[in-house]
């Protein structure tokens, strides 16, 4: 009972911290890249799918994107997409590929974007406590019922904490390196 519980609260915790980090690849550093446009919701024949569902993705330089559409009649709608995201940037399209031009981040929007940054960690963090709420609940409901001893209950506890403090570590060295890659000019 208390493996599963534990087993179950790291599963979670580890994917929260695959969320923020996937989150954080969203946030622009300057550099193209293509986690920055894939998930860009674009409408296409009536239906709404995320861009990477439509067309591959080149960076032949640090600052340029390529999108090359899979069907060259969805080339409007997912200009369209990238305009009305906020990303900041104007899509130019020869016919065949779209081309994103990234300009360089002002000190005042990597502190934007550091602020961004550090609301998604924190958002993190509080999904990590959650899950460690829900899996003390479950343990001392355990323990009322007799099915573990008191003593079970805070070894338990007590494990659940360390995990907690080593997901959220991981959180705060992925806020780290993001903070660093963002301040890099």
């Amino acid at each position: 009972m208390i493996e599963e519980t534990l087993l179950d609260a790291m599963e979670k915790m580890a994917k929260a911290c695959d969320h923020v980090q996937a989150q954080f690849l969203g946030v622009r550093t300057g550099r193209a890249n293509a986690s920055l446009v894939e998930r860009i919701p674009v409408e296409y024949y009536g239906a709404t799918v995320p861009l990477q569902q439509l067309a591959t993705f080149q960076v032949p330089e640090a600052r340029m994107l390529i999108v090359k559409p899979h069907d060259r009649g969805s080339i409007a709608a997912i200009e369209k997409a990238i305009q009305s995201s906020d990303l900041g940037v104007s899509p130019g399209n020869d016919g065949v590929v779209i081309r994103l031009s990234f300009p360089m981040l002002t000190e005042e929007r990597r502190k934007e974007y550091v602020k961004v940054v550090k609301n998604m960690a924190e958002d993190g963090r509080i999904a990590l406590r959650n899950v460690r709420r829900d899996a003390r609940k479950v343990l001392e409901t355990s323990e009322k019922d007799g099915e573990i001893s008191k003593d079970d209950l805070e070894r338990a506890e007590k494990e659940l904490d360390k995990l907690t403090q080593e997901h959220v570590e991981q959180v705060e060295k992925a806020f780290s390196r993001k903070e660093q890659e963002l301040l890099e000019v």
